[in-house]
């Protein structure tokens, strides 16, 4: 791994304070990140390759201020936590939200953390849906943003859920094979790449700032607040002035995204 500077990371999170390798901090660094980094996939929309190494993370998500998705998000927060002593394994799981029992590929990217006697399932970067901040992958629910979630168990899986319109609803399966570095490049060309990929059909840019979600879905933009959505359609020329103004994310105004300009 390239040099990783943290200091620049904490900076980037608007994080302060000491940092250990607890569950406290673990805690506290996964929701500053949450907050601070958007979620999006504009560069893929734009024809830009995405990199995977630390250099390039670094370079695109802290001193560009820039977002990403899974394997980006992800990777950069596994960087920290091992800087900081935790103990961090990379982990594939297949996304089941709105997949109506369909198997999808394994191209999600979560970790599993180590800490104060317990295993904890941390992501930032699944999106509008996902944690905020870490939870125990013991079976434990917690409610955050008023949502509930809880890791069920199902067989050698692990199934992240949350509770919405009644019932716990499947987000993701962890998977419990072992994981080396080519198997992300091979999920990461796929999600940005292959025709058929959302990422390559969609724009999406997902910011959580105090609690509430924002979600940009091609020209749909939504506002959550727990359950409690909002969601409007705006017009191309709101698009760019959006994605500065509210999910901090800078772009050329003559920007063109494949899945709305082509």
């Amino acid at each position: 791994m390239a040099t990783f500077d943290l200091d620049a990371y904490l900076r980037r999170i608007g994080h302060s304070g000491v940092v250990q390798p607890d569950s406290a901090t673990l805690r506290s660094l996964h929701r500053a990140h949450s907050e601070a980094i958007p979620f999006e996939n504009l560069d893929i929309q734009m024809g830009v390759a995405i990199v995977l190494d630390a250099d390039a993370l670094q370079a695109k998500l802290i001193r560009h201020r820039r977002g990403g998705y899974c394997f980006q998000q992800n990777t950069l927060f596994s960087h920290a936590l091992r800087s900081i002593g935790f103990a961090v394994e990379t982990c594939e799981a297949r996304v089941r939200q709105s997949a109506a029992g369909a198997v999808r590929p394994r191209t999600h990217m979560v970790l599993r953390v180590r800490c104060d006697d317990r295993e904890w399932l941390a992501d930032v970067g699944f999106g509008g849906d996902g944690l905020i901040e870490p939870i125990a992958l013991d079976g434990e629910f917690a409610v955050q943003g008023g949502v509930p979630y809880r890791v069920a168990r199902e067989s050698a899986l692990r199934v992240l859920q949350r509770f919405a319109a009644g019932e716990w609803e499947d987000l993701y399966a962890v998977l419990p094979d072992p994981v080396y570095p080519i198997d992300f490049l091979a999920g990461n060309w796929f999600t940005s790449t292959h025709p058929q990929s959302p990422f390559v059909l969609n724009v999406t840019a997902q910011r959580l700032v105090g609690g509430t979600r924002h979600i940009l879905r091609n020209l749909t933009y939504s506002v959550a607040r727990g359950a409690d959505v909002q969601t409007r359609e705006i017009s191309r020329a709101e698009l760019i002035p959006l994605l500065r103004d509210t999910f901090g994310i800078e772009v050329p105004d003559d920007a063109r995204f494949r899945a709305l300009d082509d």
